[in-house]
């Protein structure tokens, strides 16, 4: 099987860029090198680099969501803009909250700056992607706004019951999918509909573009949570097992908790313990997690999620190129490796 790579399904990457750089240069001298260094901009001393500025799935998803709807997605661009920058923000206040200090091989924002910088830097490209979006033009702005406010706000509340969820040990699966549904399928699902918005598209459009959004937005959380426990380091750029060492009750882990099986019953016992576990246990919990059955059930789901997705986009009217842009960037989300 071929493996879709974000190429396949981006045109227009150059462009977003583009109009996320000249955005960066609206924010004030004190914090703007500090989002330029996240967003991969330039170094930590100023210095412009080509690193590896992550996925954006999301600007690419509202790219294609503007194009499925009118065929020309130049209208999309503060939009695609927008979203890159709440979800940069997130990474940005996540990796602070989870003291994560590498990011796309490169030390976090807070591991250079220190705390109050990086929530300040957060804080900014929030503030940042509202007015680009209210400053467009658009007579679709505040709507898009609109969106892009609900899913922030589902986005927090999502985090914070991960957040909550690391001092409980009785974190259920539905408990666990609804948090997932914030933090990581609220994003998706408006970056989707804030392109069928900017495109004009009809209602039933746009619902069924934020439909497409909300699966892969799942699916693209039970690939992560498999990363975060089997990734490789090299192509992840976090350790092996990074979620079982802060004992995260990720999906997979939660499934194997409510599994039954006795695997999952050792697990719950494992991540009840204190202290912290060395290689030989973090590799034995991920057994443990296999054994459960959990990987097998995260990998099907994320799949069942995608094949969902792809037939919300059967409810609308979407030109067949379009349509196999959108279905690429979904098997992208589930077979992607980082």
């Amino acid at each position: 099987m071929t493996v879709t790579t974000l190429s396949t399904v981006d045109a227009d990457g150059h462009a977003v860029r583009s109009a996320l750089f000249d955005a960066v240069g609206r924010l004030d001298d004190a914090i703007r090198p500090v989002v330029a260094y996240h967003l991969g901009f330039c170094d930590e001393h100023g210095r412009p680099v080509a690193a590896a500025s992550g996925k954006s799935v999301r600007s690419r998803l509202t790219m294609l969501a503007a194009r499925a709807a009118a065929g020309d997605d130049l209208c999309a661009i503060p939009g695609a803009v927008a979203v890159e920058l709440v979800h940069n923000f997130s990474l940005v206040h996540d990796d602070l909250m989870d003291r994560d200090a590498t990011r796309r091989h490169r030390p976090t924002v807070w591991a250079v700056w220190g705390d109050a910088v990086a929530v300040l830097a957060g804080d900014a490209m929030l503030a940042l992607a509202h007015e680009v979006l209210l400053d467009s033009g658009s007579p679709h702005a505040v709507a898009a706004a609109r969106l892009v406010g609900k899913a922030t706000q589902d986005l927090i509340r999502g985090q914070a019951a991960d957040v909550d969820f690391e001092h409980r040990n009785d974190v259920t699966l539905a408990e666990c999918i609804h948090m997932a549904m914030g933090k990581t399928a609220a994003l998706l699902a408006a970056s989707a509909a804030v392109g069928g918005v900017l495109a004009d598209a009809p209602p039933a459009t746009v619902a069924a573009l934020q439909s497409y959004g909300d699966n892969i937005g799942l699916a693209f959380q039970l690939v992560d949570d498999l990363l975060g426990i089997w990734g490789d380091p090299a192509v992840t750029g976090k350790p092996v097992f990074s979620d079982l060492r802060s004992r995260k009750k990720s999906l997979p882990v939660t499934w194997s908790l409510e599994s039954g099986r006795p695997a999952g019953r050792a697990l719950a016992q494992w991540l009840a313990q204190s202290g912290e576990p060395g290689e030989n246990d973090l590799k034995a919990a991920a057994d443990m997690v296999e054994t459960a059955g959990g990987r097998r059930w995260a990998r099907a789901e994320a799949r069942r999620r995608v094949r969902a997705a792809q037939r919300a986009l059967d409810t609308v009217p979407i030109a067949p190129d379009c349509r196999r842009e959108l279905v690429a960037l979904a098997d992208f989300i589930v077979e992607r490796s980082a």
